[in-house]
């Protein structure tokens, strides 16, 4: 059962079906929690520090909630500090892990020790340095943003401005500025016809609302003219969205996710990088990016990492002993796959961001084996 679990979980099957399937009646009792893991530690050299801003857009309702006549979003920030001590960030709140395991089909048991998860961030720490890149980030459909923070803890030590965007009422569990934490409200129509075309479109505009906010608000720490987005299934798809709708993202990045929003017939010409499991190989089940790889007209690659699952790219595998999933069989190590999301993410902002020659993105590399180029 634990295994049926760890594979709806760590593809994205559960959330698919946005239902938690219902456990046999002779299933054994779930084992005590594990004792609470720390993320990997980032490989910049800056301290990182992090803050929550609770924005809303008056400017629209809800679109899944109709008596919110405002768009409500949690945004989290990760950023460069001088400040090495102080209480450090929370992964998630209890209230918010209950319903993340509870809607993937995990046992609620895990809440408390998922919850206590270790970041490497200092809380509302103040930022250090000024005119920094800035990168979006956005997280798979009923996943909160919490689940990338080990990318943006490592983007933010390399010198990046992160900002993490919950997109209200397409996760599990979204905390709200009066402390109420919204569901997934998103999930009762994710069946429809166009849904996740529209989905990708309204992350698109949750993601300009945010770019306004943010660079008006923090005009000295962030380079407005150079600023990326990079998200994992629905959030890498919501990048190509956002690209389309909004030309100050100068680059973008998908990790694995099926791209729904079209891009016009005069191709785009802007940085991008498709980086996914071996499901996404050229002519595979997954048709969207060979579409889209041939209207992307300016700087590109396409890579596909052996042994990576849905969820590689996420914190996800890296806590599946925490929530008490077992590995799947062949499946990339934890640690490696985040080593990797974090080396090629990476490389690809200090590029197109930064103007650094990046080797690593020049082809198959003897450090990296398990990343292939399959398109060129």
């Amino acid at each position: 059962m634990r295994r049926l679990l760890a594979a709806a979980l760590l593809t994205g099957v559960a959330a698919c079906a946005c239902s938690a399937p219902e456990p046999p009646r002779s299933a054994a009792p779930s084992p005590a929690p594990a004792r609470p893991v720390a993320l990997p530690a980032p490989t910049g050299g800056r301290p990182v520090g992090s803050a929550v801003l609770h924005l809303t857009d008056g400017s629209r309702p809800d679109p899944w909630d109709e008596s919110m006549r405002a768009r409500q979003l949690r945004v989290t920030l990760w950023y460069p500090t001088e400040q090495r001590d102080g209480p450090r960030a929370p992964y998630m709140s209890p209230k918010e892990a209950e319903p993340l395991l509870t809607g993937s089909g995990m046992p609620a048991t895990a809440a408390g020790t998922l919850s206590e998860t270790g970041t490497h961030s200092v809380r509302d720490a103040a930022p250090a340095g000024r005119g920094l890149p800035l990168v979006v980030l956005s997280p798979g459909f009923t996943k909160p943003m919490s689940t990338l923070t080990s990318l943006a803890e490592d983007l933010a030590s390399r010198g990046y401005v992160v900002a993490g965007i919950d997109h209200t009422h397409e996760s599990y569990a979204t905390t709200l500025a009066d402390g109420r934490v919204a569901g997934c409200l998103a999930c009762d129509s994710s069946g429809d016809p166009g849904f996740r075309a529209g989905l990708v479109r309204g992350r698109a505009a949750d993601v300009s609302f945010v770019l306004d906010r943010l660079t008006s608000t923090y005009a000295r720490l962030i380079d407005s003219g150079r600023i990326a987005m990079a998200g994992q299934s629905i959030g890498g798809a919501a990048a190509v969205a956002a690209m389309v709708a909004d030309r100050r993202v100068r680059a973008g990045i998908d990790l694995d996710g099926t791209t729904y929003a079209r891009i016009p017939k005069g191709g785009l010409s802007r940085p991008f990088l498709f980086l996914g499991t071996p499901q996404h190989v050229p002519g595979g089940p997954d048709h969207s990016w060979d579409r889209d790889w041939k209207a992307l007209t300016g700087w590109k690659r396409w890579l596909v990492v052996a042994g990576a699952e849905h969820q590689t790219f996420t914190d996800v595998p890296l806590l599946a002993e925490v929530i008490g999933l077992d590995p799947l069989p062949g499946m990339l190590p934890a640690s490696r796959g985040a080593e990797l999301t974090r080396a090629y993410v990476a490389a690809f902002l200090d590029l197109h961001l930064k103007g650094r020659r990046q080797p690593l993105l020049d082809g198959p590399s003897p450090c990296c084996p398990e990343v292939t180029f399959p398109a060129q």
